[in-house]
């Protein structure tokens, strides 16, 4: 077939074609740059803004706080190192126990007819406290008491007829004098016999009358009345504790033993305090009474008792409270808080704040710490004043102010606030005390 003869190609329109929609050009890829470019430029321009935001407060800063640019002090809490006394204690758990425990039993056997005391009540030595049935003792001391008398007349009769016999020594015979002043004898034999049957069923009746043998508070009853009672019986029928006084037992170390008996042999009354669990409330003061007289080998540590006089009756038997015992007490030495003090692998340390605003690192040595406080025995002087908050700021050199101006001896440390006023105060509203002066301890 000639080409000329070959019918037109046919094209089939697209459907983008159809609906009029031009062909995609390469102008929105080039907007697309244009957009991301210009937000690189926002991000930069921000940066660079913000930075020399922050160059120019430092340097405001630098200019307001000194020169050379050093920053804004550091904002502390100082003390002044002070002179005082300070006690030492040794810490314990203790158990109250009544100074006198009894089991009120009873010594006679029969019904317990009566009870005279109430659960709980305060009783004084000597005080009816239940009644027995008495009969049976009562029959038994006439039995006793009539045949003491009967002895006693028969006696009589025997003495006579002794003395009958040696004034008509020509008529009798001399055996006849010896039986009859054997008789005599037999008779009061028999009569000393039958005084201790009367003293001993007068004894067994007085068992019927059960009394208190100490002073101090019955505990619940152990038998109701009506029910037999014998004197083997074990439970008894009331208990008895004496708290007025009352003692405590409570263990220490060993190794704090010598110090202890030494105090103890120099005569000191080494005075005991008992707290309550939280440690907050005091409830008592006494002092040591005693020391047990060998140390537990299982846990290293020796007794010790000790006596509270317990007029307030703040004690009780078998409570446990806190000990703190006084063993010592330092005189004048340099104290300065614990919450001053930072320690590491090395040493102990402090911060000494200086007249010109800056702190000094001073390591120290701390001879003896009780409670809140420390006595330091080398590395600070009386007077010095030491950061006690703020700590974990500071470096050797840097610089601070005080939120709590420090008064020393009546004047102005020189370390005071920000504001430099005097007037120290405390952050409790209360002066700081001077050198020289005791602390609360």
């Amino acid at each position: 077939m000639n080409t000329l003869d070959r019918p037109p190609p046919t094209h089939k329109p697209t459907a983008a074609a159809e609906r009029g929609v031009g062909v995609v050009t390469k102008k929105p890829g080039r907007f697309r740059w244009i957009w991301f470019v210009a937000i690189i430029g926002v991000v930069v321009a921000a940066i660079v803004f913000f930075s020399q935001n922050a160059t120019r407060s430092t340097e405001r800063a630098g200019r307001r706080f000194g020169p050379g640019g050093a920053g804004q002090p550091t904002p502390v809490a100082s003390i002044a190192a002070e002179k005082g006394d300070l006690p030492i204690y040794l810490n314990a758990l203790g158990t109250v126990t009544a100074f006198n425990t009894v089991t009120v039993r009873s010594r006679a056997d029969g019904e317990l007819l009566k009870i005279h005391f109430s659960e709980g009540q305060r009783v004084k030595a000597g005080d009816l406290l239940a009644e027995i049935d008495p009969r049976s003792y009562q029959v038994a001391l006439e039995q006793a008491e009539g045949q003491l008398a009967r002895d006693k007349a028969l006696l009589e009769n025997a003495r006579r007829d002794y003395e009958r016999y040696q004034n008509a020594q020509a008529a009798v015979t001399q055996q006849q004098i010896d039986t009859a002043k054997s008789t005599v004898a037999q008779y009061v034999g028999a009569i000393q016999a039958d005084q201790g049957a009367v003293d001993n069923d007068k004894l067994q009746l007085s068992y019927c009358r059960v009394t208190a043998p100490i002073s101090g508070i019955v505990g619940l009853r152990l038998i109701d009345q009506g029910n037999l009672v014998h004197a083997s019986d074990a439970t008894g029928i009331a208990v008895i504790t004496q708290d007025d006084p009352i003692a405590m037992v409570f263990n220490i170390p060993e190794d704090n033993l010598p110090q202890v008996r030494e105090a103890l042999a120099g005569g000191q009354k080494l005075a005991v305090e008992a707290y309550d669990r939280a440690m907050e409330k005091r409830l008592a003061v006494g002092e040591v009474l005693a020391l047990d007289n060998q140390i537990d080998t299982n846990t290293g540590t020796v007794r010790i008792k000790a006596l509270f006089a317990n007029t307030d009756h703040e004690l009780y038997p078998n409570q446990f409270v806190n000990v703190r015992m006084l063993v010592e007490i330092l005189r004048g030495v340099v104290l300065i808080p614990n919450s001053a003090i930072q320690i590491n692998s090395q040493s102990r340390f402090v911060f000494v704040v200086k007249p010109d605003g800056t702190v000094e690192r001073r390591t120290i040595k701390v001879s003896r710490s009780e409670g809140d406080k420390s006595a330091i025995s080398d590395g600070l002087a009386l007077g010095e004043i030491v950061v006690t908050d703020g700590l974990d700021r500071l470096q050797d050199g840097s610089r601070v102010t005080t939120r709590t101006p420090v008064v020393v001896g009546g004047k102005d440390s020189g370390a005071g606030g920000a504001d430099g006023q005097p007037g120290a105060r405390s952050g409790h509203g209360h002066r700081i005390r001077g050198a020289g002066t005791k602390s609360g301890s």
